[in-house]
This record gives C-alpha cells, structure tokens and sequence, in this order.
C-alpha cells in the first residue's frame, strides 16, 4: 500500500481492518488486549492483505464505556501500555504498508479530564464553558432530553446550582463546540497524533457535536457542517488523512457534503440506515425482525447511487457496537462458513472502502452469556430498565443475545489453546466457547477457510479497478431470496450472486455474463440453481471494435 502522505484518496484503494483493543491480543497475561499484542498481529494483518488498522480507543480513559470516555487526548491508557509502545506500533505498520487511524471521541469527554475537573470548579473558571450548563434546581431539569443509554440527559451539579448535558452516561459530559477555545483545544489534540505519524482517524458520534439542547436537538444541528470545514481546514489540511464520521443520522444528501470531492470535511461517513432494517419500527432497538431483502437492496442501491461520482462509501457488516453480522442474517450453527463468505461477497463488491471487524474474517459468532457476566454499561442500563417495565427474564436476556454489543467483543480467537490464545490469564470478558472450532491458526493456512476467501476478496479489489469505478444497478430487486447486483463501466462489468437463504434457489444470471469468468465463489463450482448461501462474482471485459 502506498502511504505517500501526498497521494490524495489512497484510501480509496485500501481495506482496513478495526481492532478493538482489549479483545485482540494480551502479551501480559492480565486479560485486557494491549498495544504490544497489536504488534505482535501485524504480521498476520499483513498476511491478510489490509492497508489500514482503524484502533478504538487507547487514550487514557476511566473506562466506563470502554475508552469512549477520554480522559486525557494526548496520552495512552496504561492498560494498553506506553507512548513508546504506540509510537513502535505506528513505525513498524508502517513498514508493513499498513496505515494507522485513531478512534477519538470529539463530542465528550471523560468527567475525569482535567477540562471537566475545572469547569465545575466555578461558573467563573476559564474551563467552565468547554461544557453545557443551564440553570436550575435538584427537582427541575431543564428539558426532558433523555440519554442513549437510558435516563435523563441532564445531571445536576450542587455547587454551582446547574446541569450539564450528556447523551450518553453521566460520567460523560458533552463538550461545547460553540466555544472556539475548546475547538482550537481539540485541533491541537490531533495535531500531536498527526506528528506522531497517524495517519487518520475515525471520528466518533460526529454528528452531535453541533447540538442544541435548548431546542432538542441533539443530531444534526445547524452548525454542523460549517464545525466539520473548519476542522478539516484546522486539523487535517492538506496531510491526506484519512477521516471517517460516525454518523447515525446520515442520509445520502448529507453524506455527499461529508465526503464531497474536495475534502472540504471528511473521507467518508459510517452510516447505518442497512444495519436498521431489520429493527422493530414500533419498539426499541433490541428488538429484530426478519431480514426483508428487497429492503436491503434498495437501501445499498440508494447510497451506492446516490454518491457515486459525488461521494464515498465506507463498507461494513460489523464493528464493536453491532452484534456479528453472520449470527444476525447468516445460519451460524448449519452453514456458518458459507453464510459468512456470502456476506462478504454481497458487500465486496460494492463501491467503497471496507471495514473487516477483528474476527468477522475468521466467521467468529455471537455469545451467550448470563447476565452479571457481560460488561457493557448498555446492556445492564437495558436490562434494569425492561425488567423494571415487566418484560420477563427469559425475553430480555434473547434481546440482548440477539443485539448486545458485548457479543461482538469477546476476545479474538487465536488458536485451540486456552481462551484462544488470546491471554494466559483470566480474559476480561469471557471467550467464545467455539474457539477451538473458529481460530486464525487453523484457517491462515486452508485455502477453504473464511479468512483465505478474505483474503481473495481483498487481492480482487486491488487488481480490477471495477470495483472502484463501476455503476451499481440491482438485478431483481424485488425477489426476496437473492441479492444480486452489477458494476457496469464502458470497458467492463461485474456480476455479484448472493442467496440470502439456506435453500436451494432457482436464479438466471443475465445472458451477457453466459460467458463471463468467474472471479470468487463460496462453492468450487457453479450449480444450475443456487445452492444454500451460495455467492460468486462473474466478469468480462468489452471486446475492441476492429
């Protein structure tokens, strides 16, 4: 991968891969994944064929919510280890071609940071207004705004008779980004990773940052995007970073000025309106409904579409806040290794830039645990407030298999030794009792194995520029068990086959692909109808008129 820092778009071309810290690697043998195991894995990411590792947060955190509570922007959290250990991390991805982008979170802040510490100090405090405080009294909130992870947005501070504004846990305080002192604050605060030699970032929840709640608004305020240039122009200039905004709020018109050609504000935006299909409309976000295909095609058809030639995409199925995409619409326990292949062909084939989950390339699953053994802040705030409402046990613990984040997060699967190789100690969160039939060790070297089938995929991307280029246009849209699409330029064309079922499924190709090459397929061969989770890419080239 090239990483001239003067190549404007080169993740365009790339592929990274998210690791999330405490769950990749320990080398200590304390249970918690540091940045010395992230060096230690390089060699199989390289091995992968990645271009970029997108690391969640490492930066010094209380760890409420796992790191997305900073505490100090400019220094490591010494449960990962050093600064010498992030710089080594950051020089030896290098030499692999691999490029490193931060997770930072830019909406709040730890109410450890020093920042914070001050401004409920004094209304006077020169801190004070990196924060939003409004006036009022212990037996009346200023509104009614309630936090993502359960109860009031509001917490009352005794001593200086006001609440501050949190969209999530109190114990994380949003930041006032109307205040030009805290903005500039936050651009130095990238600027010290930039000349550390990152060469990104993923920006978290970016889309509150221009909140207003007096009015409610907590998501695409009106200020949004004119914060967003001026970051761009302040923090990132002309270093060819790379920026992704975390943005649930997303729409395509949005995300054309996000990721517009002149990278007047970000790369590219995660967005998430493919990953709500399949929620409940009338009730809360734990709750899943079976996936209805022709939704997900006019979805993926919109936004491929609609920033074509405008915009970008990033390209994803799983990260650390979603369960894994193949225990969510693939058929784990019968066809796991074909229904984790058929997903990844369905979404390779798209234009973007894709995002692997650390294990999503080995077909790692959902876990099941009781509930005093998960970790996350959301799962227990949900569970006390369902049980509270009547909702039984039994009902609650399937919505939180089915949705918790904490399944996505058990530790990487190494190998078949104890706890998967990933630490000689008491893992932080339990592993994955598949770990002896799911590990990297036994899949580097099948050329069957879901990560082999990554790995094509990936050399594919970086040898036909079709999947950069080409037009998306959906192939029977309407039929409920095959998700099939091309990629169409002048010169060439790209057919992409998925049955999204464990049945046998009649499907007619177009008759220009009759004779196309087949470039992947999940089967050795192709069948007359499509068999169970059954996926290929087909492709051909114009001929030259003579």
């Amino acid at each position: 991968m090239n990483l001239d820092q003067s190549k404007w778009g080169w993740w365009k071309d790339a592929v990274f891969y998210q690791i999330y810290p405490k769950s990749f690697r320990d080398t200590t043998g304390n249970g918690v994944g540091d940045l010395r195991g992230v060096i230690e894995g390089l060699d199989y990411l390289q091995q992968l064929g990645v271009d970029g590792i997108w690391l969640s947060p490492v930066c010094a955190s209380p760890q409420v919510d796992n790191g997305y509570d900073i505490s100090d922007y400019c220094s490591v959290d010494p449960m990962f280890g050093t600064m010498e250990d992030m710089e080594e991390l950051i020089r030896e991805a290098e030499k692999r071609g691999i490029a490193l982008i931060l997770d930072l979170v830019l909406n709040h802040s730890s109410d450890q940071h020093p920042w914070f510490r001050e401004a409920r100090k004094s209304r006077d405090n020169p801190y004070h207004d990196f924060y939003i405080w409004r006036d009022g009294d212990p037996h009346q909130r200023p509104n009614d705004v309630c936090s993502v992870f359960g109860g009031p947005a509001w917490t009352y501070v005794p001593e200086l008779g006001q609440y501050y504004f949190h969209q999530f846990a109190p114990q994380q305080p949003d930041l006032n980004w109307e205040n030009p002192k805290l903005r500039r604050a936050l651009y130095d605060c990238i600027l010290f990773w930039v000349n550390k030699g990152v060469k990104g970032f993923r920006l978290d929840v970016i889309d509150q940052i221009a909140k207003e709640p007096d009015r409610k608004i907590t998501i695409n305020g009106p200020q949004l995007h004119e914060f967003l240039r001026e970051l761009s122009k302040e923090a990132f200039g002309d270093k060819s970073l790379v920026t992704v905004g975390e943005a649930w709020g997303a729409d395509v018109d949005r995300a054309r000025l996000y990721s517009a050609e002149d990278a007047s504000e970000l790369s590219m935006v995660f967005q998430f309106q493919h990953m709500g299909l399949d929620q409940e409309p009338w009730g809360p976000k734990w709750l899943y409904k079976p996936l209805y295909l022709p939704d997900l095609k006019r979805c993926y058809g919109q936004w491929q579409q609609g920033l074509h030639g405008r915009g970008w995409n990033s390209l994803f199925l799983n990260n650390h806040d979603l369960p894994r995409i193949v225990s969510r619409w693939g058929e784990p326990e019968k066809y796991r290794v074909e229904s984790a292949k058929m997903l990844a062909t369905m979404l390779y084939g798209m234009e973007g830039t894709p995002y692997i989950y650390q294990g999503e390339e080995l077909g790692m699953t959902n876990i099941r645990l009781n509930i005093e053994e998960y970790v996350d802040l959301e799962i227990h705030n949900y569970y006390q407030e369902a049980v509270s409402n009547g909702t039984s046990h039994a009902e609650v613990m399937e919505r939180i298999y089915a949705r918790g984040r904490d399944n996505a997060r058990t530790p990487m699967q190494w190998n078949g030794s104890d706890n998967g190789g990933f630490t000689t100690g008491k893992p932080w969160l339990p592993v994955n009792p598949n770990y002896t039939d799911i590990n990297a060790a036994d899949q580097v070297g099948d050329q069957d194995s879901v990560f082999s089938y990554y790995r094509q995929l990936i050399r594919l991307r970086k040898t036909y520029s079709i999947f950069r280029e080409g037009c998306f246009t959906a192939v029977d849209e309407e039929n409920e068990n095959v998700f099939a699409y091309r990629r169409d330029t002048e010169w060439g064309h790209l057919l992409v086959v998925c049955n999204f079922t464990g049945k046998e499924i009649a499907f007619s190709i177009p008759w220009e692909f009759g004779t196309a090459n087949r470039l992947i397929g999940n089967y050795k061969d192709m069948g007359t109808n499509l068999r169970p989770y059954e996926a290929y890419m087909l492709f051909y080239e114009e001929r030259s008129k003579e």
